[in-house]
């Protein structure tokens, strides 16, 4: 997938300009990730209309996808992907700790609502 680059121009501690270059997605990868898109949220519709909703794998098989369409969605439209690392990590590192409370907090509700 081709990407577009875009450049700024930074001044060095000599006062001297450079060129950084931004890569960005073109059109498409745009229509690529929409296509993904669209397959995986048919496919949480499918999963929803199959007998798999009466067994214990439907909700981990729609967080799974849930999970991998947010992995997309912020890689590519908040362009994550092509910023600088620094950004990943204040993005991601929140995240994880987001995470580990929010399953904490279920796992620790669901040992109690099995004790009441």
């Amino acid at each position: 997938m081709a990407e577009q680059s875009h450049s700024q121009t930074m001044y060095d501690a000599h006062g001297e300009a450079h060129a950084l270059e931004h890569a960005h997605p073109d059109w498409g990868t745009y229509k690529w990730v929409a296509i993904i898109l669209t397959v995986i949220t048919a496919l949480e519709v499918w999963v929803y209309y199959t007998p798999l909703k009466e067994t214990r794998l439907f909700v981990p098989t729609l967080l799974v996808m849930s999970v991998a369409k947010f992995a997309i969605v912020v890689m590519f439209y908040m362009h994550l992907k092509y910023d600088a690392k620094i950004f990943r990590g204040l993005f991601i590192g929140p995240l994880i700790i987001a995470i580990v409370v929010l399953i904490s907090l279920l796992f620790l509700f669901g040992h109690l609502a099995l004790h009441v």
